[in-house]
């Protein structure tokens, strides 16, 4: 990752006031002047009186009366307890760590009163790094599938998934990765043909020079409409010429040791919040302000 414009120590010195907070808050989340957050009309009001605080008068939104807003009216930091200060602290810790941070870990840094606080924080960020507005993925791009979740062999013996045919309880995740470039995953339901081939449909762009994948049957018909290549993992074949999935397996593998080694257990409800976690650190590696961009998306 490359190295970010503030150390931990600069970011607590540099926004050691409310006020810091929300002068930083309010350029990054309107960096072309304060708009209202429920009409986007430009022609606003600040309040003399209550600072950070304007009114909109809009006809259709505040008529005469106005719609008072805050800078932290819709955006994640709205009705909490904690101060800017923390929540800053919070965002600084979950982009800089490279395998994540557990709610717990945060728990202990900022000394919250609860555990629960701290992974409601977490999660409200990592809804906010969710980014859909990614363009499609070009030039060679690797897909592959991988399953998330404990080995049965270490699941207590009426768990196992043999045991009262009981359904596998591994998620499943696609995911698709631009060489060099941005990654895309999502968990999906089942790993058949139709949701695998629209998951690459959707993700990758038409004029790609290769699609590489394993030899999984989900994959088989993409050769109707992409440059499509397999390696055969089954019979120990990993790499052929420039056709393999290595820098997507490089992805899983962080991401599993951050599962596994950070969170230690990650429910099937959760993971498209920590999907999206890992996704935008990747996504961001050379973003030396990726604190800033994801205080502006909150």
């Amino acid at each position: 990752m490359t190295k970010p414009t503030m150390t931990l120590t600069q970011l607590t010195t540099r926004f050691s006031t409310e006020d810091a907070c929300k002068q930083f808050l309010t350029e990054k989340r309107w960096p072309h002047g304060v708009e209202c957050p429920r009409c986007h009309n430009k022609k606003v009001y600040e309040l003399k009186a209550r600072k950070f605080h304007w009114v909109c008068k809009a006809k259709d939104c505040g008529g005469r009366n106005g719609y008072r807003f805050s800078v932290i009216t819709k955006t994640v930091f709205e009705n909490t307890n904690y101060p800017l200060r923390t929540w800053f602290q919070v965002v600084y810790l979950m982009t800089q760590s490279k395998k994540g941070m557990s709610a717990l870990q945060i728990h202990r840094q900022i000394g919250s009163g609860d555990y629960r606080t701290a992974w409601y924080m977490c999660h409200r960020i990592r809804a906010a790094m969710k980014d859909g507005g990614y363009a499609k993925l070009m030039v060679e791009v690797e897909v592959d599938e991988t399953y998330i979740g404990g080995k049965d062999s270490n699941k207590h013996w009426n768990k196992k998934e043999g045991k009262r045919k009981m359904e596998s309880s591994k998620a499943t995740v696609i995911g698709a990765i631009s060489r060099k470039g941005n990654v895309v995953c999502k968990l999906i339901e089942s790993a058949d043909r139709v949701t695998m081939s629209r998951f690459v449909r959707e993700t990758v762009a038409h004029n790609v020079s290769l699609v590489a994948t394993d030899e999984h049957s989900g994959y088989y018909r993409l050769a109707q409409d992409f440059p499509h290549e397999t390696v055969n993992h089954s019979k120990k074949e990993y790499v052929r010429g420039n056709v393999h999935t290595a820098n997507l397996d490089s992805f899983w593998s962080l991401l599993k040791r951050g599962v596994m080694g950070t969170f230690h257990k990650v429910s099937k409800a959760y993971l498209p919040l920590y999907l999206a976690e890992f996704s935008y650190r990747h996504n961001n590696r050379e973003n030396a302000d990726i604190f800033g961009d994801v205080i502006a998306q909150c």
